[in-house]
């Protein structure tokens, strides 16, 4: 059973979906993307399920194939000062300020969203996996996050970037605990478990 190609066919509808709320480091991403009807991208899906290779090849079609595609973030110094719910939501602001074709209709991905201008939206638990537009911003939003972390690991590269991508992985912490955070933490996020100690 593939995915929802689109909830319905009457207005132009962009799907909006954010990577990197759970990480300890770095930005959290956003994308939105209109879709063209006359335009099949096959095996698009939720970009957790993809590998790597998978996500950049979808990447490429969906930047070809789409209407309108954008895509936008929020560093970690403004999650730190707005909270990462609301700056999930507001780096999915920012990408729909640059989409270039104005949708009537939002698919967001999760339970919960802040309204954008007068555009109807509705919010579809696990719509990553369930629509094709969001799975495609999913995607573009996962991707250009993971570029972003590749060139930070290269400022950084104790913490392993390249491999957690700011995950809290094991290596991640115990690096957070040898050399302290850098200034791509999120100074507001448990950077240890409790039994490790920062300072």
């Amino acid at each position: 059973m593939g995915l929802i190609r689109f909830s319905q066919r009457k207005l132009i509808e962009a799907g909006c979906d954010e990577a990197g709320r759970g990480c300890l480091a770095g930005p959290v991403f956003a994308a939105a993307v209109i879709l063209d009807p006359k335009k099949n991208i096959k095996g698009l899906d939720d970009s957790k399920k993809l590998n790597e290779k998978a996500r950049q090849e979808l990447r490429l079609e969906i930047e070809a194939k789409a209407i309108g595609f954008a895509v936008a973030s929020l560093s970690n110094v403004e999650i730190d000062k707005y909270n990462i719910l609301k700056s999930s939501f507001m780096a999915m602001h920012r990408a729909l300020n640059i989409l270039e074709v104005r949708p009537k209709l939002l698919l967001i991905d999760g339970n919960r969203f802040i309204p954008y201008q007068n555009i109807s939206h509705q919010c579809e638990i696990k719509g990553d996996a369930r629509f094709q537009a969001i799975a495609a911003a999913s995607i573009l939003a996962k991707t250009y996050r993971d570029d972003f972390m590749e060139k930070a690991h290269n400022e950084y590269p104790m913490y392993h970037w390249n491999q957690n991508k700011g995950y809290p992985t094991i290596n991640h912490r115990k690096a957070i605990k040898e050399f302290g955070p850098c200034k791509y933490h999120r100074m507001t996020f448990r950077l240890l478990n409790e039994q490790l100690n920062l300072f």
